[in-house]
């Protein structure tokens, strides 16, 4: 990474779990013990940069991965509030209004993804970008 002794690399570790964890560059930087500046420069290394990308991208990954886990219980909840008579008809409605909002996103998101692999497949490439001979 950025920097070269070993000591360096250690606080370049601290300072990318730190930047995933703070509101701030300024703040993640205090809690490292370093300079602001001194963390700008680390992120303009491309080695680091690329580090922490990666890092923000594994933390989104498994938020969403969390968040799919439980979609059948929110599916769940839907059909409960819409189908409940107790419930009041504006709650209803908006359980109703969600649930096909959700599912007509659901099938445009299908169809345009379909599309893009006739597409991807008629212009001979596959999925990240490798040429199909």
């Amino acid at each position: 990474m950025a920097g070269g002794s070993k000591k360096s690399s250690t606080k370049q570790e601290l300072a990318l779990v730190t930047l995933l964890e703070s509101p701030s560059i300024g703040e993640a930087a205090r809690k490292v013990g370093i300079g602001e500046r001194t963390l700008w420069r680390w992120l303009q290394n491309p080695e680091f940069s690329e580090r922490y990308r990666e890092l923000k991208q594994q933390i989104l990954h498994q938020a969403v991965s969390r968040l799919q886990s439980i979609c059948g219980e929110a599916v769940n909840t839907l059909r409960d509030v819409m189908l409940d008579p107790k419930n009041l008809a504006s709650a209803r409605v908006t359980a109703a209004r969600t649930v096909l909002e959700m599912a007509i996103k659901a099938a445009e998101l299908e169809d345009l993804t379909a599309r893009l692999e006739e597409l991807e497949r008629l212009a001979g490439v596959k999925s990240k970008g490798a040429v199909v001979r």
